[in-house]
């Protein structure tokens, strides 16, 4: 990962567009799309996300045997930073609402000290909330856990602050944070003005052979570059299943006694 980009500058927290606290599924998925949409984009992943604790993911298309989920998250990671997020290791202690630049926005605290301004926040941090206090915002206890109160496109109660995946009382599987990780970014990338339609790679003359011009977020490419971008997904594919990956695989941190050394840190 970067190194943090929140650091100070002249004694103020550097500004953001978007903060997304959870580097899980559904937090980078998040971090795909509101980067490739032009949003300057930030991601703190605070600790291990649960997909690594899988023994093997067998249910997330595209995969007809299955993925290595350590794998698969670290594609993940790949995948976000490709397309312009940074991500930072490290934790948000503390979100406080903020004036920036005249216009209401956030300034998160992070473990270290580290202070950024962001004017939207994608929360994607299972099952964190403590954070999150200051702001006012509805969080549904449930026992041991605790849920955010959005609506079904992802917006909380506090203007500019956004919820994804399980920590939005979705359903617990990789599938559904992804598709709520994009969906939830698609709403803020709206919210936010940004010329938008969708986000596409279409074949060269898609659009403008039919006399429009290519909507915003959509790109046209021809046959050349077509053929390029297909070679290099193929090598990259090929070289992140080339071998075993190596990190060892881990088992609910609560089990104190593993005889197979799954709850140490590698």
């Amino acid at each position: 990962m970067s190194d943090p980009t929140g650091t100070r500058h002249n004694d103020e927290p550097l500004h953001r567009e978007v903060l997304i606290v959870g580097g899980g599924v559904a937090g980078l998925t998040a971090a795909v799309y509101t980067a490739r949409a032009g949003l300057d984009t930030l991601v703190y992943d605070g600790g291990e996300s649960i997909l690594r604790r899988n023994a093997h993911l067998e249910n997330f298309p595209g995969f007809p045997a299955g993925v290595n989920p350590r794998l698969f998250a670290d594609m993940l990671h790949a995948q976000a930073t490709r397309n312009g997020a940074d991500l930072v290791d490290g934790r948000i202690v503390e979100l406080q609402r903020a004036e920036i630049d005249d216009a209401p926005g956030f300034l998160a605290i992070a473990e270290d000290g580290t202070e950024t301004y962001a004017d939207r926040v994608i929360a994607a941090s299972w099952a964190d909330t403590d954070y999150l206090d200051p702001v006012g915002l509805e969080i549904r206890a449930a026992g041991s856990k605790a849920f955010l109160e959005d609506d079904e496109d992802g917006r909380t109660s506090v203007d500019g602050l956004y919820a994804a995946g399980r920590l939005a009382e979705r359903y617990h599987q990789a599938t559904v944070a992804a598709g709520d990780g994009a969906r939830t970014a698609i709403t803020l990338i709206h919210d936010s003005e940004t010329p938008f339609y969708h986000d596409w790679v279409v074949p060269e003359g898609y659009f403008t052979d039919r006399g429009r011009e290519v909507p915003p977020g959509c790109e046209e490419i021809d046959d050349t570059e077509r053929a390029a971008r297909e070679a290099e997904s193929s090598a990259a594919m090929r070289e992140y299943f080339a071998e075993a990956h190596g990190e060892r695989q881990r088992t609910h941190p609560s089990l104190v006694d593993d005889e197979q050394g799954r709850v140490e840190e590698s």
